[in-house]
């Protein structure tokens, strides 16, 4: 069964700054300085992971998750 698509969570590194993606449901995880860095990242990641793998999926996702804290 090939995977068509791969989810990654990414979030903002709130002690070194830049990025930090993970993606769901496999062992891949990579981080950047910037956004346009942290697209090359993972396209690198599941390139290396997956390799010439058939189940390599043909679409990546980033999901941006982003923590705010309001003042009660």
């Amino acid at each position: 069964m090939q995977s068509s698509e791969i989810i990654f969570e990414v979030r903002e590194d709130e002690i070194d700054g830049g990025y930090v993606a993970r993606a769901l449901g496999h062992s891949i995880h990579t981080q950047a300085d910037s956004l346009e860095e942290l697209r090359t990242m993972v396209k690198d990641a599941v390139a290396c992971h997956f390799g010439e793998s058939p189940n390599r999926p043909s679409i990546i996702r980033l999901h941006f998750v982003r923590d705010e804290i309001l003042a009660g």
